[in-house]
């Protein structure tokens, strides 16, 4: 469903430290509904893939090794303008610009440990949901 349906990770700062719930609780309160979730440990491999468009960014290393240092949680979340709305609730990727009541200002540790993933299109949205999840998964 595009447009209603994106993307989410939480990332393994904050699921280890113990706020997906209290993530969960703020992108419940903005509308959010969860269609899939998952705890997970990413390999390096699944890690690498699921990045591979920052291949040849400088971060890309740091962030393939932060993504496998812990269990992370995958999300599907649905509303309406799913893409955009997530991406307004989780703040600016530096918890230090981010706005107030945002998931990064509460949550994040730093602009490479920043607690939470989104998706940044519809068409992403789309194609990473599919690498979390089987179509079956997402039937609720």
């Amino acid at each position: 469903m595009a447009g209603r349906r994106t993307l989410t990770i939480i990332k393994p700062d904050a699921f280890g430290a113990g706020k997906a719930g209290l993530i969960l609780a703020l992108l419940e309160q903005h509308g959010f509904t969860v269609k899939a979730a998952r705890a997970m440990h990413l390999t390096t491999a699944q890690a690498g893939e699921f990045y591979a468009v920052h291949r040849e960014r400088p971060f890309y290393g740091e962030l393939v090794e932060f993504m496998t240092s812990g269990p992370c949680m995958p999300l599907i979340l649905e509303r309406d303008d799913a893409v955009a709305t997530l991406r307004t609730v989780i703040g600016a990727t530096d918890p230090a610009e981010a706005a107030e009541g945002t998931v990064r200002k509460l949550y994040a540790e730093s602009k490479g440990r920043n607690a939470i993933h989104a998706s940044d299109s519809d068409e992403n949205a789309d194609r990473e949901s599919r690498f979390f999840f089987a179509e079956a998964d997402t039937l609720v």
